[in-house]
């Protein structure tokens, strides 16, 4: 059995389908599942395809699987059948045409587009455009001329497995898609969406990026990050605002990579948050990839210049957070993705404020973690990539302001993420027992109260009940600021 066949045959997925499929002598394995076993990269998920009996063919795979089936595209007769406890997942779509090599006719590169009948292993791949040639040389080619036609959303999957697998596009391919470029946001936003989760989870975003600016799918996929190219900064900046965002996220990438440098003792802790399951199939550090992108999404409609020539963009934080929720629709995200992207663009900005008051009072710190919750600890990373992609000639980006700015977020994220673990600081007496105690009755102000008797529970001066009464009285009659 030749190496790929005997990746693809240890895979659980595989394993399922062809114990569900009596052997699977009418089904082929098609797809990345052949691809990555044929470069040695490892086989989670498996693609089939069958001459008839989609539905069928994924229910026997659940069953055998312990696990759910659910049709994943009318249109194109393709239904999932998923592992038990998630970890893998089989699509099983209808083959089209008459012969299996009909169906890798239609598909949208020549490395794509191999396939392996699933009862034989060892028989020799079927390989009509060549694909295992292209995987030799490393190149990403078209089927055909209407690859990209049929499929405008080709032209992001071209630019996502480029960026994964490291290859070059050639270039015949790049100028195919360049002519339905105009096209590249047609495609639903559920099907875009789940193409932009790969490419930012991926290996390397940025050359993903890149490579959609390249083959001029960015405005139709990304019209929000389209929009920055041009959009001038002021002197704290070396960029225009496309080049700082696409720089931020490579920083971040530098800061996921070095959690020791810019988290300190809280690098381990920090790693856990990053890899918690968020929405949408994102974790929160990937998600915090697709927030760099779109941080700054808001400066163009605010971008104004002081007669000094100086520009500002007072109000990009919350403007870009109005456009992250408009994004969000687009592309069909779910509420909590789309509410966790705007919290990440509205909160940007907090930190980099609070660097010149270190060190940094109890009660502000206290202050910062209740605003940004439950994105306190994400943000801060942000603002991290952030600062460091600023190297212009202001005072904002001097090397001075730049490590007071590391500096103090290695002080807030041990605390933000212990606010993120155990949740926020609780007052000892419930809210009613406190308003009895003050005499005042439930409402905004004891809402106010209950904020400064929190904020004393977390800087350590509040810790009995007595206590509580006595900072609630105090705030309750010391005069309005």
């Amino acid at each position: 059995m030749s190496g790929s066949a005997r990746s693809l045959a240890v895979a659980p997925a595989l394993a399922a389908a062809r114990e569900a499929l009596a052997g699977g002598e009418d089904a082929w394995v098609v797809g990345g599942a052949v691809r990555d076993a044929a470069i040695g990269r490892p086989v989670v998920d498996i693609d089939l395809v069958v001459a008839a009996g989609e539905r069928d063919a994924a229910l026997a795979i659940a069953r055998a699987a312990g696990g759910p089936a659910f049709e994943l595209s009318s249109e194109f007769g393709t239904w999932r059948a998923q592992a038990g406890d998630s970890s893998w997942h089989v699509d099983v779509a209808r083959m089209r045409g008459a012969r299996i090599e009909d169906d890798l006719g239609l598909r949208d590169l020549t490395v794509n587009a191999i396939a392996r009948t699933l009862g034989d292993l060892e028989a020799p791949p079927v390989d009509p455009a060549g694909g295992l040639v292209d995987l030799e040389r490393r190149i990403l080619r078209a089927v055909s001329e209407r690859s990209f036609a049929d499929d405008p959303l080709r032209i992001m999957r071209t630019a996502r497995l480029a960026a994964a697998l490291d290859f070059d596009v050639e270039p015949a391919t790049a100028e195919l898609a360049r002519a339905e470029s105009g096209r590249a946001g047609e495609p639903s936003g559920e099907r875009q969406l789940a193409e932009l989760r790969m490419l930012i989870s991926g290996p390397d975003p940025v050359r993903g990026l890149r490579l959609l600016d390249d083959l001029g799918a960015t405005a139709g996929v990304l019209p929000e990050v389209e929009a920055l190219k041009g959009v001038e900064q002021n002197r704290n900046h070396h960029l225009d605002v496309h080049g700082h965002t696409i720089e931020v996220l490579a920083n971040l990438l530098a800061v996921e990579g070095d959690l020791d440098r810019y988290a300190g003792d809280a690098a381990a802790d920090v790693r856990e948050l990053l890899d918690e399951p968020l929405a949408d199939e994102l974790t929160r550090g990937t998600a915090l990839r697709l927030g760099a992108v779109l941080h700054d999404v808001g400066k163009p409609a605010t971008r104004e210049e002081r007669g000094d020539g100086f520009a500002t963009f007072i109000g990009h934080d919350r403007e870009g957070a109005r456009i992250v929720a408009l994004t969000c629709e687009r592309l069909k995200a779910s509420r909590a993705l789309t509410r966790h992207l705007e919290a990440l663009a509205r909160h940007h900005l907090h930190l980099g404020f609070m660097a010149a008051e270190r060190p940094l009072p109890c009660r502000r710190l206290h202050d910062y973690l209740r605003l940004t919750e439950p994105v306190a600890a994400d943000v801060t990373l942000l603002t991290v990539a952030d600062r460091l992609s600023a190297r212009g000639i202001g005072p904002t980006a001097s090397p001075e302001m730049v490590e007071a700015h590391l500096a103090l977020a290695r002080e807030v994220l041990p605390h933000a993420v212990a606010w993120h673990r155990d949740g926020g600081p609780r007052s000892p007496l419930p809210g009613d027992e406190l308003a009895a105690a003050v005499g005042i009755e439930p409402g905004p102000a004891l809402g106010e109260l209950l904020v400064e008797v929190e904020a004393g529970v977390f800087c350590g001066e509040v810790g009995t009940p007595a206590e509580a009464i006595e900072v609630a009285r105090r705030a309750s009659t010391a005069p309005p600021d």
